[in-house]
């Protein structure tokens, strides 16, 4: 083959030359520039990663059962003492059917929600956290310029 540096063939099912691919490409980047501080992880502030956490372990443990239409809002977050933050959230669906899948069989599902995202929010905020989630139902919110906002899906 001409006008290439490499060949690597892979394997989307097996997942075969994906390190060789992935060594090549990382070898052939140049280092840029430093844009963050060795120890900042992120831009981003903490309340907007909890959101996008409890989001994320929804979407993981509904993802057969709920279209995409989940937003998270953080209502509060509290610093009880340096071993203890209190996060108060809601998790907004479209409709009532939604909202009976997210909370599940005697709050199994939310209780499920809550106790991953816990857990990835604490190793994020390395301490422990309170979590306190409630669904509620807020139709069409994913086309209302204020809603988004309100859930930081816009940056205005």
């Amino acid at each position: 083959i001409t006008g290439y540096d490499e060949c690597v063939p892979i394997s989307a099912k097996s997942g075969r030359g994906l390190s060789e691919l992935k060594e090549i490409l990382l070898n052939m980047m140049p280092e840029g520039p430093e844009y963050f501080p060795d120890d900042m992880i992120t831009d981003q502030p903490v309340r907007n990663m909890c959101a996008e956490i409890i989001r994320e372990q929804a979407l993981t443990l509904l993802r057969y059962e709920i279209p995409y239409g989940i937003g998270v809002e953080i209502q509060k977050i509290t610093k009880l003492s340096d071993k203890l933050t209190e996060i108060f959230a809601n998790i907004y669906v479209e409709k009532d059917g939604h909202k009976r899948i997210v909370i599940g069989s005697k709050g199994s599902m939310l209780q499920k929600i809550g106790s991953q995202a816990r857990l990835a929010i604490e190793e994020l905020m390395e301490t422990h956290v309170s979590l306190q989630l409630w669904v509620k139902v807020r139709e069409d919110w994913r086309n209302r310029t204020d809603d988004l906002r309100t859930l930081g899906y816009t940056s205005e």
